[in-house]
């Protein structure tokens, strides 16, 4: 009678697969209503827990438990749909107010960017590539409603963000689960490449904007020379 809430406690809420194993298709819409809706999930594995959901959801899986394809697409709709749109009703009644009580740098980090790409490409392409960069996708939601993007835009966009980002890295994980011969025997290290790729976006973000910066610190010397 004790070993669940045992198991329970022992869950790790940054490993993909100590989630599924513990609330499978449930613990999916949970973690992205989180990370895409509420400022604290932007640590959340929301990259690879959906890969490796897509992994798990064929027939022959040797490793971790067997889900239902069908239910775990819904569940990832749900939880990146109702989370993002949560985010952004957050953002039009806090504001700002809801970054600036954060003292988290990485936070704030992502919330720069966030603007960044929106200041760059526009409401509809920033809402959707947002998606597929982690912490960005946590508070560009809040951050839309904070800056008065439009309602309508805005449901419209995350929709088709949060469909192609879900369902692409679900079906992703269970394309490659079915090509390639027992592949969850391995699925710690490509669980890995997925994290690391997922991050990548952020990195080159990071680089250019520093390039941009110390290009723009040199550039008065240059024009008094």
């Amino acid at each position: 009678m004790l070993a669940q809430p045992t198991a329970a406690l022992a869950v790790n809420v940054l490993d993909a697969s100590s989630l599924l194993a513990a609330f499978g298709a449930l613990g999916i819409a949970v973690v992205l209503f989180a990370e895409t809706g509420l400022l604290i999930g932007f640590f959340l594995p929301g990259d690879s827990l959906l890969f490796t959901a897509g992994l798990l959801s064929r027939s022959g899986a040797h490793s971790g438990p067997h889900l239902d394809l069908t239910q775990v697409l819904a569940a990832a709709v749900t939880g990146a749909l109702v989370g993002a749109q949560c985010g952004y009703v957050l953002g039009r009644r806090g504001g700002r107010a809801l970054l600036t009580r954060s003292r988290n740098k990485r936070l704030h980090e992502g919330a720069a960017r966030a603007e960044e790409l929106l200041d760059r490409y526009g409401h509809a392409r920033a809402i959707v590539l947002a998606r597929f960069v982690p912490v960005v996708r946590t508070v560009l939601n809040p951050l839309a409603g904070a800056l008065g993007v439009p309602p309508r835009t805005f449901a419209v966009w995350q929709t088709t963000g949060g469909l192609v980002w879900t369902a692409g890295l679900i079906l992703a994980g269970y394309a490659l689960g079915s090509v390639v011969p027992d592949v969850d025997r391995y699925l710690l290290p490509i669980v890995g490449l997925i994290v690391v790729l997922s991050l990548l976006p952020l990195a080159l973000e990071l680089l250019r904007s520093r390039r941009a910066a110390a290009a723009g610190a040199t550039s008065p010397r240059a024009d008094t020379d």
